[in-house]
């Protein structure tokens, strides 16, 4: 699906009585749908996303570090709210994108289910797959692994590694 869109600059005119936007200048930018693989190809691609979780009707969205394998994003961090919503509720939602400029980018959301790889014998395999994918990356332990201080207690350092298992996807790109 192909839409043409005209993306403008706002700024209001600056008399108190009539605050209005008024337009400076605009861009086209045409704004496709991509295909599931080019989405896939830009999760394969990137490592930084906002994940997103939620309790009861509350939100919760994080960055969060990640590598795409076989229909999964893999990674870790230490036990806090995240972890603790994630359980609660697997169903979670991931945004990764590209942004060269306002009028190009690519994003993709992925709505997803959580599973958790313990720390055990039946996970090994699991947990060794998600370890040496992220390694790749020089930082891949940042922020997950940091020192934290909550409400004056220091969060303890237990690694928990994950999947989100790919459920849905769709990805859009804007070009000028």
């Amino acid at each position: 699906m192909l839409s043409a869109v005209v993306l403008w600059p706002w700024h209001l005119n600056g008399t108190e009585s009539s605050k209005r936007p008024v337009a400076t200048q605009g861009v086209v930018a045409m704004i496709q749908e991509m295909t599931r693989q080019a989405s896939l190809d830009l999760l394969a691609r990137t490592h930084l996303c906002r994940l997103a979780c939620a309790q009861g009707s509350q939100p919760y969205v994080v960055p969060c570090y990640f590598a795409y394998h076989k229909n999964s994003l893999y990674s870790f961090s230490t036990v806090g709210q995240k972890i603790e919503w994630m359980r609660a509720n697997p169903l979670v939602c991931v945004e990764a994108d590209e942004v060269v400029s306002p009028q190009e980018w690519v994003s993709v959301i992925v709505f997803g289910r959580y599973e958790e790889l313990p720390d055990t014998p039946e996970y090994q395999c699991e947990r060794a797959v998600a370890y040496n994918l992220l390694q790749k990356e020089a930082t891949w332990w940042e922020p997950g692994y940091l020192k934290t201080i909550l409400h004056d207690t220091e969060r303890p350092l237990v690694p928990v590694f994950y999947r989100i298992h790919v459920v849905q996807i769709t990805g859009h790109r804007a070009t000028p």
